[in-house]
């Protein structure tokens, strides 16, 4: 079955080398005689799988000893709660958040139900077109905020942070990089947390990595529902209850995918920019056509979003576009207009038929 070019934001494209080995695997694990999704999670296949998704992950983002991995359920909304029962608990600390975009903002009204949450900066009143400078964060922060949350990439919009927040060591910094995650290297070190659905770089829906930071684990209170608490993925290495066991074994394919196939992050930064300057380079040749969305410092590598002059153009390039197999380009339903993802496995082929797509759409 010849395959369309998919630019969901998620559940996104997976790499053809996986799904193959998926499809080779499904019936029946070599050596094992069941299905992936059949296999108990206290057998030794899965402990293996488990080790490798957390050696891959640690090797391919510079994890230090000082951070632990797991894998939890929920999503990155369970982990909007998480964080702030973590932080806030005692109702004297202040969350300060970041918003850059629609997740931010879920983000801070979940924390808000369970603790005090500032939003120190916000670009919602030019409706999400750009991040702040490290100089505008700085100038923002309370006096002594329990943590600062960023979204590193917001999918809606398609703006990003293009590098790490440069803040004060001594500034608890946790970041949502659901969508962004294994795209590009990043210094974990900096962050006391950071959590990313599984769905859009590092596999399939259904599990979301954490790397969490001693200290943290050190000052969570007691008392917090056991499946909102960190230090129960850790003191029993996310297997407290049965794990996403077939989602973990995806992050693993994923993972010694980027390792062996691709290179490494560096290598994969460089295939996501050059993917990303194609469709903005459409773009931008056209701008009687197509309106980025992005200020141009802070384009999303992952998520480019735009729009055109009208809503019934847009609805003609959607539905042009389907039938060149260029699919799931459709905004998101909040903002309307188009988006393209363009996670790790889109290739630059993809990239390449939608920028021709819209060189041929642009003088019609």
């Amino acid at each position: 079955m010849e395959r369309s070019w998919n630019f969901a934001a998620g559940p996104a494209v997976l790499p053809l080398p996986v799904l193959e080995q998926i499809r080779a695997d499904l019936p029946a694990l070599p050596g094992v005689g069941s299905s992936a999704l059949e296999v108990s999670h206290r057998g030794p296949w899965f402990r293996d799988v488990l080790d490798e998704a957390e050696a891959n992950l640690r090797a391919l983002l510079g994890v230090p000893r000082s951070h632990h991995i797991v894998f939890c359920p929920g999503g990155a909304t369970m982990q909007f709660s998480m964080v702030a029962l973590s932080f806030l608990r005692d109702g004297a600390a202040v969350g300060d958040h970041v918003l850059t975009g629609a997740w931010g903002a879920k983000a801070v009204e979940e924390a808000r139900r369970l603790g005090v949450a500032r939003i120190s900066w916000s670009d919602a009143d030019a409706g999400f077109t750009r991040v702040p400078t490290d100089h505008e964060i700085r100038a923002t922060l309370s006096p002594e905020p329990a943590y600062v949350h960023v979204t590193t990439n917001e999918t809606i919009q398609g703006v990003a942070f293009p590098d790490d927040p440069d803040l004060p060591s001594d500034v608890c910094l946790v970041a949502d990089a659901s969508s962004d995650l294994l795209s590009r290297p990043i210094d974990v070190a900096r962050y006391a947390i950071v959590y990313a659905g599984a769905q859009k770089n590092a596999g399939a829906a259904g599990v979301t990595i954490a790397i969490v930071r001693d200290d943290v684990l050190e000052t969570i209170p007691d008392g917090l529902p056991v499946l909102l608490d960190y230090r129960t993925y850790v003191d029993h290495r996310s297997m407290y209850n049965t794990p996403p066991v077939f989602a973990i074994y995806v992050v693993m394919l994923v993972t010694r995918w980027l390792r062996d196939e691709i290179g490494g992050l560096g290598a994969m930064l460089e295939m996501n920019q050059a993917k990303a300057t194609l469709v903005y380079d459409a773009v931008d040749a056209h701008p009687n056509r197509y309106k980025g969305h992005a200020h141009r410092g802070s384009r999303s590598r992952m998520n480019v979003t735009f729009r055109l002059p009208t809503e019934e153009l847009e609805r003609r390039f959607l539905q042009e576009a389907s039938r060149s197999g260029l699919r799931e380009l459709r905004g998101h339903r909040s903002v309307g207009g188009v988006r393209a993802s363009l996670y790790n496995a889109m290739p630059l082929e993809g990239a390449e038929a939608l920028a021709a797509f819209m060189e041929r759409f642009a003088p019609g």
